[in-house]
């Protein structure tokens, strides 16, 4: 039994069943014994691979779609670019490496990025030193002012709640320590409606993340006030619906969820609706969200991948598959999608059309 799990078990035995919500944040964000405390999780040797360690065309396209909406804006300096979760710095290096001959832009940043894993801020500062970033635990103590806030697979990682519709009223889960094998698992308790899932079927389950609507409100309503935008990239559907999806994944295989807490990744589906809706009441405007092989091939993946695969022929065809995977439309092209929350003076962000700004 892992340090982690036997704390968790103490915590149940004092204070009785602890909200799944509670569970995950502790399992992923404990300080000492975390999944995202202690570990680099990326890679073969972890557990996932996300994006930007397929193909280097994904930062350079996302570092230059932050230089347009800079420019676009007017040029502000300072402009802090802030990374949620930049993992190894994979994707802001190959998004300053891009931007380096944008005019002025370098010379303009202000690089947050806000981590709490020791083992990938470690990576990040080998990658990204020469920028001077500054290091943060939450968004919060990113200081004011004009900001491009980046969030690839980083809202699917906050903690999420599940409600079950049981008759006329609702059930929420929690961990529990089964009485009769000592493993935990999973009951049901009573509690008040989830917003906005009224009319969910019997036995229908709910997934709602308080945290992600929260941090959505909060940048947004900073956003509203000194101008930026907040590009989100992760997987979910458009539209949030009944179902769960709460997942545990460990060398790159599903795990149990409740299953040795801390060393497993646990991740859920974003509930893209909920962001938005926080947005525009927050005073933000917002586009999308769009599939991700809609953006990036609107942002020319394609030109670049190309451009990559002339200038080494020896790995053309690697280069070329990789960047495939990200817009293949059986796949991340379409399971990933891709939500902007913009100033509500700002002009339509790159890689998004009239008529795809959310509308609640």
């Amino acid at each position: 039994m892992s340090a982690l799990e036997a704390a968790i078990r103490r915590a149940i035995a004092a204070d009785g069943p602890m909200p799944l919500s509670d569970f995950m944040r502790r399992a992923l964000g404990d300080p000492a014994h975390g999944y995202y405390r202690v570990r680099d999780p990326i890679g073969a040797a972890g557990d996932f691979v996300t994006a930007p360690e397929i193909s280097q065309a994904f930062g350079e396209l996302i570092g230059l779609w932050a230089a347009v909406l800079w420019q676009d804006a007017g040029r502000p300096a300072p402009v802090r670019l802030v990374e949620l979760g930049p993992g190894r710095g994979t994707l802001m290096a190959d998004a300053l490496r891009a931007t380096a001959a944008v005019p002025g832009f370098e010379a303009a940043i202000a690089l947050h990025l806000v981590e709490t894993d020791a083992a990938l801020a470690a990576l990040q500062r080998t990658r990204l030193g020469a920028f001077a970033p500054a290091w943060h635990a939450r968004f919060d103590e990113v200081p004011e002012g004009f900001a491009v806030v980046i969030a690839n697979e980083f809202f699917d990682a906050l903690p999420v709640d599940q409600y079950v519709r049981r008759g006329e009223g609702w059930t929420r889960r929690a961990v529990a320590i089964d009485g009769k094998t000592g493993a935990l698992a999973l009951i049901e308790i009573a509690a008040a409606p989830p917003a906005a899932a009224t009319e969910a079927r019997e036995g229908a389950v709910v997934e709602i993340s308080a945290a992600a609507r929260t941090l959505a409100s909060a940048i947004a309503g900073r956003i509203a006030r000194t101008g930026g935008a907040l590009l989100a990239i992760d997987y979910g559907p458009a539209r949030h619906a009944a179902g769960e999806s709460l997942q545990a994944v460990r060398a790159h295989r599903f795990h149990a969820v409740l299953e040795a807490p801390g060393l497993a990744d646990l991740s859920a589906h974003v509930d893209f609706a909920a962001l938005a809706h926080a947005a525009v009441a927050a005073g933000a405007r917002v586009f999308g969200p769009i599939g991700q092989r809609s953006f990036l091939r609107r942002l020319g993946i394609e030109v670049r991948l190309a451009r990559l695969a002339a200038a080494d022929r020896a790995r053309a065809a690697d280069v070329l598959a990789a960047g495939a995977r990200l817009i293949d439309a059986t796949g991340m092209g379409t399971l990933f999608k891709v939500l902007c929350i913009i100033h509500p003076e700002a002009t339509i962000p790159a890689g998004f059309q009239p008529g795809e700004e959310w509308t609640c």
